[in-house]
């Protein structure tokens, strides 16, 4: 309780977390707006769909600059090393700063699209379990990209590394990931599809977008052919879940890790 007390007295002075947010009630009236000609059943999940598209690009960096640099910001004014003399090891401190940063976060972006909901119900024949999918695409999308930034907080020594590390996240799981894959895709066969759906879904805007495609129903897979049925070898949800798992591992193991290396 004291971190999160801690994160939301520190974010509310600062500029970083209300710009996000900002941009995120930007993007979603300015959609809405553009929205307005489509049919009253069926422009509930345009709307939605084309909100994702628009939304999956900001979310992600933001988070990562937020997760970064609040890490960043105790090693900066060494509040850390007050923090570790008490009796406190850094894996215990990056636990209970990752759960200050997730409801500090996560709470702004949920009463913003509880808000949003209201405002569509004006305009749209709504979809509750289409709208709870789509928030909770976002809530994961979110949680990765934050634990991601506290790693990149954890190993790097000047705001400028954040900045270079951050960018080059994103790059990776926007373009890189999909090209390295596309490199391989002439050597997918029935045998080893798993292997590629396995590297395809490690891509956690990957995993998020199947999960809120499929369950608003804009995929189907009722007529898939063999290859497509492997590749397919369990739900989009374990899919999600997944990659959830992993990348919040990962991170915090990385984190862990390179924080040891740097002898803080």
């Amino acid at each position: 309780m004291h971190y999160i007390w801690k994160e939301w007295k520190e974010n509310i002075r600062g500029k970083g977390l209300w710009l996000a947010l900002s941009i995120i009630v930007l993007i979603s009236i300015s959609i809405m707006f553009r929205s307005t000609a489509l049919s009253f059943d069926k422009g509930f999940y345009i709307l939605m769909i084309n909100l994702f598209d628009t939304i999956i690009y900001f979310i992600p960096i933001l988070c990562l600059f937020i997760g970064a640099f609040s890490i960043f910001q105790e090693k900066e004014q060494k509040t850390l090393i007050m923090l570790l003399t008490k009796k406190d090891n850094y894996a215990s401190f990056l636990l209970r700063k990752s759960l200050g940063l997730y409801t500090v976060v996560l709470v702004p972006l949920l009463v913003w699209f509880f808000i949003y909901l209201l405002l569509l119900k004006f305009q749209f024949q709504l979809d509750i379990k289409a709208y709870l999918i789509f928030v909770l695409s976002l809530i994961v999308m979110s949680l990765v990209f934050l634990q991601m930034g506290t790693a990149i907080g954890s190993f790097s020594r000047s705001r400028m590394q954040i900045i270079g590390y951050t960018i080059f996240v994103w790059f990776y799981f926007f373009f890189l990931h999909d090209f390295i894959l596309l490199s391989f895709l002439p050597d997918v066969t029935y045998e080893n599809v798993k292997l590629f759906s396995v590297g395809y879904f490690l891509n956690p805007l990957q995993a998020v977008r199947m999960f809120l495609e499929t369950g608003m129903g804009v995929y189907s897979f009722g007529h898939m052919s063999r290859l497509l049925q492997e590749f397919m070898w369990t739900k989009p949800a374990f899919f999600l879940l997944g990659n959830l798992v992993v990348w919040l591992a990962a991170s915090l193991g990385t984190a862990l890790f390179f924080n040891r290396k740097e002898g803080y």
